[in-house]
């Protein structure tokens, strides 16, 4: 899909645009989402920039990652979004020169749907593509921010339900745990991500002075958020730890209660073997008092070590 934006009093517009690139005229930003054959043949006619393979934008290496060319710049930015419920890293490769910013992704951001959404409303918001990367950079932090504060309630809430264990499943909780650090682990590729498209914007991009200020920002705020993702990553290692010690001991509690049991009944039972033999000469089995003595040797025997683990504090 291709879209078009022109720049009108300052607004985004978008503007209807079709796979020719002389309908692509004045556009200042063409957004592409796992666009065809026939309309990458056109932006790149009318940008005299050569985009890449979607699955180009993937590779992370560094070579892969940045493209200088004569005419101009790409970046590619990983971008983290909720895709069908689970959280999923898509990037998108940005180029520009002197005519426009091109977008080229495979599917849809919030991020970017969010800043044309209000560049149409807002003056000035879009005013060239440095400063739009710039902003959207901004609003990839802040979200990545918000992503790191949420994770933190949940990993909060988590840790009460495993050190008070009211009625939970642990093997639940060690499922919420792994989806924890799934979301932590994706959240620091993307914190690493930014870093580096804006040590790379900082050498290559002629940034203005503002734009420099605000990368500047982001950075520390990068940093900072690089340290608490380095916390919240350890703790929830102490709780997956802290979690399958729990399980540990509720097994060796039942295995403790089956050991217990079978000393218990094993004098019982070896009494009923003594007499439950079929021996022609047993004095016992003439007694009138044998059958009620042997029940009641068994309770003697099948208590007496009970009492004992008692005492011992076993039970």
């Amino acid at each position: 899909m291709l879209t078009a934006y022109t720049l009108e009093d300052n607004y985004l517009v978008p503007k209807a645009a079709s796979a020719d690139s002389c309908d692509l005229e004045n556009a200042v930003w063409i957004d592409l989402i796992t666009p065809k054959p026939n309309e990458i043949r056109a932006v790149e006619l009318f940008s005299d920039l050569s985009l890449p393979n979607i699955q180009d934008t993937e590779e992370i290496e560094a070579s892969s990652h940045y493209e200088v060319y004569p005419q101009g710049l790409q970046i590619n930015c990983s971008f983290l979004h909720l895709v069908n419920g689970d959280f999923t890293i898509t990037n998108i490769a940005f180029l520009f020169n002197n005519k426009c910013l091109i977008s080229l992704c495979a599917r849809e951001i919030p991020v970017l749907r969010l800043l044309q959404e209000r560049a149409r409303t807002t003056r000035g918001l879009v005013v060239n593509p440095l400063s739009t990367i710039t902003t959207l950079l901004e609003g990839k932090i802040e979200k990545l921010a918000d992503l790191s504060e949420e994770a933190y309630l949940t990993i909060d809430k988590i840790s009460r339900q495993i050190f008070n264990r009211n009625n939970i499943v642990l093997e639940e909780t060690i499922d919420n745990l792994s989806r924890e650090d799934d979301l932590i682990g994706k959240i620091r590729l993307c914190l690493m991500d930014g870093h580096r498209d804006l040590n790379f914007l900082l050498r290559r991009g002629h940034l203005t002075d503002d734009n420099i200020n605000r990368a500047n920002d982001m950075l520390e705020d990068i940093k900072t958020l690089l340290t608490h993702n380095t916390f919240l990553s350890e703790r929830l290692d102490f709780l997956l730890n802290a979690a399958l010690g729990f399980i540990n001991i509720e097994q060796n509690k039942i295995i403790k209660i089956f050991s217990i049991v079978a000393v218990v009944f094993m004098p019982p039972t070896v009494i009923a073997s003594i007499f439950g033999m079929n021996f022609h000469f047993m004095p016992e089995l003439s007694w009138n008092w044998g059958y009620p003595l042997s029940l009641l040797s068994m309770i003697v025997a099948g208590l007496s070590p009970y009492i004992y683990f008692k005492r011992k504090g076993w039970l």
